[in-house]
Protein backbone atom coordinates (compact mmCIF):
# COMPACT_ATOMS: atom_id res chain seq x y z
CA UNK A 1 0.00 0.00 0.00
CA UNK A 2 1.35 3.43 -0.87
CA UNK A 3 2.19 5.79 1.94
CA UNK A 4 -0.09 8.56 0.70
CA UNK A 5 -1.62 10.02 -2.39
CA UNK A 6 1.06 12.71 -2.63
CA UNK A 7 3.58 12.33 -5.43
CA UNK A 8 6.71 10.45 -4.44
CA UNK A 9 9.69 12.75 -5.09
CA UNK A 10 12.50 10.34 -4.37
CA UNK A 11 14.70 9.17 -7.21
CA UNK A 12 14.00 5.62 -6.01
CA UNK A 13 10.40 5.38 -4.77
CA UNK A 14 9.66 3.91 -1.36
CA UNK A 15 6.43 2.06 -0.70
CA UNK A 16 4.71 0.96 2.49
CA UNK A 17 4.69 -2.80 2.09
CA UNK A 18 4.97 -5.61 4.60
CA UNK A 19 7.29 -8.29 3.26
CA UNK A 20 8.91 -11.04 5.30
CA UNK A 21 12.58 -10.29 5.87
CA UNK A 22 15.42 -11.87 7.83
CA UNK A 23 17.99 -9.51 9.30
CA UNK A 24 21.23 -10.94 10.67
CA UNK A 25 23.13 -8.54 12.93
CA UNK A 26 25.82 -9.11 15.57
CA UNK A 27 25.10 -12.85 15.70
CA UNK A 28 21.33 -12.40 16.06
CA UNK A 29 18.73 -13.50 13.51
CA UNK A 30 15.60 -11.38 13.36
CA UNK A 31 12.57 -12.56 11.39
CA UNK A 32 10.36 -9.55 10.81
CA UNK A 33 8.43 -7.68 8.13
CA UNK A 34 9.38 -4.57 6.26
CA UNK A 35 7.32 -1.49 7.03
CA UNK A 36 8.48 0.15 3.84
CA UNK A 37 11.02 -0.61 1.15
CA UNK A 38 12.88 0.95 -1.75
CA UNK A 39 15.64 -0.47 -3.90
CA UNK A 40 18.10 1.42 -1.65
CA UNK A 41 16.89 0.22 1.74
CA UNK A 42 14.14 -0.79 4.11
CA UNK A 43 12.56 0.13 7.43
CA UNK A 44 11.51 -2.62 9.83
CA UNK A 45 10.91 -3.51 13.48
CA UNK A 46 13.12 -5.75 15.65
CA UNK A 47 12.93 -6.64 19.33
CA UNK A 48 16.56 -6.05 20.34
CA UNK A 49 18.61 -2.85 20.24
CA UNK A 50 21.16 -2.82 17.43
CA UNK A 51 23.13 0.43 17.12
CA UNK A 52 23.49 2.53 13.98
CA UNK A 53 26.43 1.68 11.71
CA UNK A 54 26.03 -2.04 12.44
CA UNK A 55 26.57 -4.16 9.34
CA UNK A 56 23.73 -6.59 8.57
CA UNK A 57 22.80 -9.34 6.13
CA UNK A 58 19.33 -9.19 4.57
CA UNK A 59 17.28 -12.03 3.08
CA UNK A 60 13.81 -11.44 1.70
CA UNK A 61 11.34 -13.00 -0.66
CA UNK A 62 9.51 -10.70 -3.03
CA UNK A 63 6.12 -11.87 -4.25
CA UNK A 64 6.08 -12.78 -7.92
CA UNK A 65 3.75 -11.37 -10.52
CA UNK A 66 0.11 -12.19 -9.77
CA UNK A 67 0.05 -14.60 -12.72
CA UNK A 68 3.04 -16.76 -11.83
CA UNK A 69 2.84 -16.80 -7.99
CA UNK A 70 6.60 -17.48 -7.88
CA UNK A 71 8.52 -15.72 -5.12
CA UNK A 72 11.84 -14.05 -5.83
CA UNK A 73 14.74 -14.37 -3.37
CA UNK A 74 16.84 -11.27 -2.68
CA UNK A 75 19.94 -11.26 -0.49
CA UNK A 76 22.23 -8.34 0.21
CA UNK A 77 24.40 -6.61 2.77
CA UNK A 78 23.33 -3.47 4.52
CA UNK A 79 24.09 -1.07 7.33
CA UNK A 80 21.72 0.25 9.97
CA UNK A 81 21.54 4.01 9.51
CA UNK A 82 18.91 4.75 12.18
CA UNK A 83 17.58 2.99 15.29
CA UNK A 84 14.43 4.33 16.95
CA UNK A 85 12.93 3.22 20.25
CA UNK A 86 9.34 2.05 19.66
CA UNK A 87 6.68 3.04 22.20
CA UNK A 88 5.05 -0.42 22.16
CA UNK A 89 8.43 -2.13 22.64
CA UNK A 90 11.32 -3.04 20.40
CA UNK A 91 13.08 -0.86 17.86
CA UNK A 92 12.46 0.43 14.37
CA UNK A 93 15.56 0.32 12.19
CA UNK A 94 16.36 1.92 8.85
CA UNK A 95 18.72 -0.17 6.73
CA UNK A 96 20.68 1.11 3.74
CA UNK A 97 21.56 -1.61 1.21
CA UNK A 98 25.28 -0.94 0.74
CA UNK A 99 26.22 -4.35 -0.67
CA UNK A 100 23.59 -5.25 -3.22
CA UNK A 101 24.10 -6.68 -6.68
CA UNK A 102 22.48 -4.87 -9.58
CA UNK A 103 20.21 -7.82 -10.35
CA UNK A 104 18.86 -7.81 -6.76
CA UNK A 105 18.31 -4.03 -6.87
CA UNK A 106 16.49 -4.43 -10.19
CA UNK A 107 14.24 -7.14 -8.72
CA UNK A 108 13.24 -4.81 -5.88
CA UNK A 109 12.74 -1.87 -8.25
CA UNK A 110 10.59 -4.02 -10.57
CA UNK A 111 8.46 -5.21 -7.64
CA UNK A 112 7.96 -1.64 -6.40
CA UNK A 113 7.07 -0.33 -9.86
CA UNK A 114 4.48 -3.11 -10.23
CA UNK A 115 2.69 -1.66 -7.17
CA UNK A 116 2.96 2.01 -8.11
CA UNK A 117 -0.10 3.65 -9.66
CA UNK A 118 0.62 4.46 -13.27
CA UNK A 119 -0.24 7.93 -14.48
CA UNK A 120 -3.05 7.94 -16.99
CA UNK A 121 -2.99 10.75 -19.52
CA UNK A 122 -6.01 12.98 -19.05
CA UNK A 123 -8.09 13.90 -22.07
Amino acid sequence: MLKSSRKERRLHPRIDEQLPVEVVANGYDFSTNTQNISCLGTYCHIDKYVPPFTKVMIKMKLPGAPKDKKRCDVECKGVIVRTEDEEQGGYNIAIFFNGIKDIARQKIAHYISSLMPHNVASA
